[in-house]
C-alpha cells in the first residue's frame, strides 16, 4: 500500500461513510499531501510508515515557519482520522499522532458587517443590467437565509417554494433543512426569473437558479469577486470574507433576540457549540454600547 493509494481510500471512506462535499475532501487531500511532500523532502519515510518523532518534528517547523495554531490543528485533525481508519484497515500497527497535543486556539470572532452596511451593499450592485439584478437578488437571499455560498450558487428554480417562502437546502453531510426567505429576498427572486434571468441565458437551460451569461452555474469564486466588487462600490473597506452575509445574518438575529437553537436550526449547524460564538459577537456590540452610552463606561 503507498501514500497516494492510501489517501484515495481514506477519500473514498469519508465520501462514502460520512458524505462529506467534496470541499472537505480536497482539504482533507491538500493537508495530508502537505505532509507527505515535507517527509518526501526532508528524506524521512512516507506518510504511512511516518513515526511521531517525524510528525513532532513537522509541526515544529510549520511554526517556524509562521504557519498559524489553526493550520496546525487543521492538519493533525486530518492526520488522526487517516491514521485511525489506516489503523483499522491494518496498515499500521499504532497510531503516530496518539499522544501529539493539539496547539491551543484562540477563539476568533466572525466579522459581521452593521445593518447599515449590509444595507450599503446590497444596494451596490445596478438593478438596471441583467448581472446586476442577479447579483442583488443573490444577496438578499444570502443575507435573507444566511445560506453558505456554496448552497446559494448551488440551489436550483425548484428548490425554491414562493407559496410557502421556504428555500430547501442540501447541506454539509448531506443533510436537508428548510429555511425562510422573507418577502424581500422572495420579491428579488420573483423578478429575477421573470425578465433578468431570461435574459442571461437567451435560448440556453441551466439548472441553476443563478446562471451567468455563458449559461453556466456561477462558481463560488466567481461569486466572491462579485461580492468584493460590490463592497468597493459601498465603500466598505473592512476585510471580508465568502461567509461575510453568513455571519451578518446570524449575528443580527441573536442582536434582535432569537432563541440561539433557531438560529443553529437556520444555518445547517450539527453542533450548538458552533452556533455559540454568536452570542459572544453580540456580547462584545452590547460592551461596546455601554463603553459608548454609560455615563461611567
Amino acid at each position: 500500500m503507498n501514500d497516494a493509494q492510501g489517501m484515495q481510500l481514506f477519500a473514498d471512506m469519508l465520501w462514502l461513510e460520512r458524505g462529506l462535499s467534496k470541499n472537505t475532501l480536497d482539504s482533507y487531500q491538500s493537508d495530508l499531501q502537505h505532509v507527505e511532500k515535507w517527509l518526501a523532502a526532508e528524506q524521512r519515510s512516507g506518510l504511512i510508515a511516518a513515526r511521531r518523532e517525524q510528525l513532532l518534528t513537522y509541526f515544529s517547523d510549520l511554526s517556524l515557519r509562521g504557519h498559524s495554531a489553526r493550520t496546525s490543528a487543521r492538519r493533525l485533525s486530518a492526520l488522526r482520522q487517516f491514521f485511525q481508519y489506516a489503523l483499522r484497515e491494518n496498515w499500521i500497527a499504532e497510531d503516530p499522532t496518539l499522544d501529539i497535543q493539539a496547539p491551543r486556539l484562540g477563539r476568533s470572532l466572525p466579522k459581521a458587517l452593521t445593518e447599515a452596511e449590509v444595507e450599503a451593499l446590497l444596494e451596490a450592485p445596478d438593478p438596471e443590467t441583467a448581472e446586476g439584478f442577479r447579483d442583488r437578488s443573490m444577496l438578499e437571499l444570502l443575507y435573507a437565509t444566511g445560506l453558505r455560498v456554496t448552497e446559494l450558487v448551488r440551489i436550483r428554480p425548484d428548490q425554491i417554494s414562493f407559496s410557502q417562502g421556504l428555500v430547501r437546502i442540501t447541506g454539509k453531510g448531506g443533510k436537508e433543512r428548510l429555511v425562510p426567505m422573507g418577502d424581500e429576498a422572495q420579491q428579488w427572486i420573483q423578478l429575477f426569473l421573470r425578465d433578468a434571468r431570461k435574459e442571461l441565458l437567451g435560448d440556453r437551460l441551466c439548472d441553476a437558479l443563478f446562471p451567468t451569461r455563458r449559461g453556466s452555474g456561477m462558481t463560488r469564486q466567481a461569486f466572491w469577486y462579485r461580492i468584493k466588487k460590490h463592497a468597493a462600490t459601498a465603500g466598505i473597506d473592512k476585510h471580508l470574507s465568502p461567509h461575510t452575509l453568513r455571519h451578518a445574518f446570524a449575528t443580527h438575529l441573536v442582536n434582535h433576540g432569537a432563541d440561539l437553537r433557531v438560529v443553529q436550526l437556520l444555518l445547517g449547524h450539527s453542533d450548538l457549540s458552533t452556533t455559540q460564538i454568536y452570542t459572544h459577537v453580540a456580547r462584545e456590540r452590547l460592551k461596546r454600547m455601554h463603553a459608548m452610552h454609560h455615563p461611567r463606561g
